[in-house]
């Protein structure tokens, strides 16, 4: 079964673009979704992950009960 759709967040694109990264509106309306992304963040890589010795260090300070 196909999951609904939600509605786009405008409000929170907003307030990303026109008050967080303080675009001027003519700015902002005239980025593309692709740019947006960029300068919010979204093409940040994750980091690395968790490599085996931490994990170790982890479960030996943390140990399941």
């Amino acid at each position: 079964m196909e999951e609904p759709r939600r509605p786009f967040p405008w409000d929170a694109v907003m307030h990303a673009g026109l008050c967080l990264l303080r675009l001027p509106p003519k700015d902002f309306w005239a980025l593309t979704p692709v740019e947006f992304s960029a300068m919010a963040g979204g093409l940040k890589g994750r980091g690395a992950g968790m490599e085996r010795a931490e994990l170790d260090a982890l479960m030996r300070a943390f140990p399941d009960r």
